[in-house]
């Protein structure tokens, strides 16, 4: 694994970029040379940050937090400001990061690792692991607009893989609906809905591949089962 994502995962570092501020200072080694960015190290290496040992966590944690609105997926906000972070809900456990992100105002089911090999494969493209939404929008929603984004709309990073899109709910006010994805670009939802002409309300991811929301609590969370794991993988 790169050395950047190392330190991350091993808690020395609380974001990948961090850690490459750290290696570009000259306060990294690897086996007794001063690191440089882009090193690929393995767990058997010896990385040194200003002098001290750096690990991988001994224990490995899967969770599944329900993440509220108003909190940034990030462990550490930007200098000089103070907002919520998902890190304010996470148990202290060294080199647990976020897998993916929500936008600070989408709500639901984020999953939390100190695995990165498991991580990496949730976020990659080539894994295809489902995202689901469930996605309400004001009301009335044309059928012309709901059509345009099941087929996919064409964005400025290129076009939608169409999704699937199950109406579940419609009343004079808003309508909401199921989206489920196989990719995870930027705000792609938001960005998508504007795209078609649809004035998106509220956002909510619901399942990750075989892991499920279900009535998890916001704010809180749990231990993936041996079973969603076993899926996952």
């Amino acid at each position: 694994m790169r050395l950047q994502t190392f330190l991350a995962r091993a808690g020395a570092s609380p974001s990948r970029r961090k850690a490459e501020a750290l290696i570009s200072a000259g306060r990294v080694s690897v086996n007794g040379e001063t690191a440089t960015l882009g090193a690929a190290v393995s767990p058997q290496d010896t990385i040194l940050l200003d002098g001290r040992p750096v690990a991988l966590p001994a224990t490995l944690a899967y969770l599944a937090l329900n993440k509220p609105p108003g909190y940034l997926t990030t462990l550490r906000d930007e200098p000089g400001r103070d907002r919520p972070t998902v890190k304010d809900l996470m148990p202290p456990l060294p080199g647990l990061v976020p897998v993916g992100r929500l936008d600070s105002s989408t709500t639901g089911l984020l999953l939390l690792t100190n695995d990165g090999t498991l991580a990496h494969r949730i976020t990659h493209p080539s894994s295809g692991i489902e995202k689901e939404y469930e996605v309400t929008v004001r009301s009335p929603a044309s059928e012309e607009s709901l059509s345009a984004l099941a087929a996919g709309p064409t964005l400025e990073d290129g076009r939608m893989l169409p999704p699937k899109l199950e109406i579940t709910r419609i009343t004079p006010h808003r309508t909401t609906f199921n989206l489920t994805l196989h990719e995870g670009r930027n705000r792609i939802i938001r960005r998508a809905c504007a795209a078609v002409g649809l004035d998106l309300t509220s956002l909510r991811r619901t399942r990750i591949g075989p892991v499920l929301l279900g009535n998890l609590h916001q704010g809180h969370y749990r231990n993936l089962t041996e079973d969603e794991l076993g899926a996952l993988r």
